[in-house]
């Protein structure tokens, strides 16, 4: 079982900054900015080529949610895809990063 499942099934502890039946929402342990979340469906999808329209919406809606929420002014929303990509964990997820200047390319 992944990590990020592991997770959502209580198995390892977390901080959830939201959490709702489709998706959870943990700041990521190696923060690549002041503010960054990432944001997990709940049912196991490999990457963003195998996600379903639903999963991918309720992700998309949570992170929409929580800007206007918790007043997200200037934002990056990150999907790795691949190992090549940076895709560490085998598990679709959104990283929400915010709270400086973001160059690009990321580095």
């Amino acid at each position: 079982m992944c990590i990020f499942c592991q997770i959502i099934n209580k198995e390892i502890p977390s901080a959830p900054v939201y959490e709702d039946a489709n998706v959870l929402v943990i700041p990521d342990i190696s923060p690549q900015a002041p503010l960054h979340w990432l944001i997990i469906p709940k049912i196991h999808t490999e990457s963003l080529s195998s996600v379903l329209p639903d999963q991918a919406l309720a992700c998309l809606l949570v992170i929409q949610r929580l800007v206007k929420e918790k007043a997200v002014k200037d934002y990056r929303i990150v999907v790795n895809t691949g190992a090549e990509a940076g895709q560490s964990v085998p598990h679709l997820h959104f990283h929400l990063l915010s709270g400086r200047s973001l160059a690009w390319p990321p580095g």
